[in-house]
């Protein structure tokens, strides 16, 4: 490999990487949920992060940028992502999803939280389930997402999606063998 290669690569992910940006979600007559830079009548508005402050081009040291940001993010929060289960991750046979939303700081009184199970709302989710499980599902693809909103501000946050798979063990070849 030339030595000047992963320079390029390096300054190819500083110019990109610290943008932000707004992105505008939108579930149409199907159930299928769209995402575009363009604003469509009835979509959501979701603010994407960005990369650290050095990117942003602030000197380095310098972290008043990196604490303008964290009170900058839409609805105060510094942390909202979810971390169960993890992107790509699969499952196996009747094996239980673990869901787990992390939120720092802690979900404000008067939020809610609504989820989005391959674009259609789970319904069965109090309005501040950070923590479920999903029993048995059939074998596929699966995306979730979480959204907080904020009836005072009018004001919501969507989290990054998460695919996760579900695989059913076949006859011929099975996933776990009885001892």
């Amino acid at each position: 490999m030339h030595p000047w290669r992963p320079w390029i690569l390096l300054a190819g992910l500083a110019a990109f990487g610290g943008q932000a940006a707004v992105v505008y979600k939108w579930t149409d007559a199907d159930g299928v949920v769209h995402y575009s830079d363009q604003s469509v009548p009835g979509a959501e508005k979701i603010y994407t992060a960005g990369g650290t402050s050095a990117a942003r081009g602030s000197a380095p040291g310098d972290s008043s940028s990196a604490t303008d940001t964290k009170k900058e993010a839409p609805l105060g929060y510094t942390e909202f992502a979810i971390t169960s289960p993890t992107p790509e991750q699969t499952f196996f046979g009747d094996e239980v999803v673990a869901v787990n939303l992390t939120l720092d700081p802690a979900l404000k009184p008067d939020q809610t939280i609504t989820w989005h199970l391959n674009g259609k709302e789970l319904s069965d989710q109090g309005p501040t389930a950070a923590h479920f499980a999903l029993p048995r599902l059939d074998r596929g693809a699966y995306v979730i997402a979480a959204t907080i909103t904020d009836p005072a501000s009018g004001e919501s946050r969507t989290s990054d999606s998460v695919t996760f798979y579900v695989r059913q063990p076949s006859e011929l070849s099975p996933q776990h063998k009885n001892p």
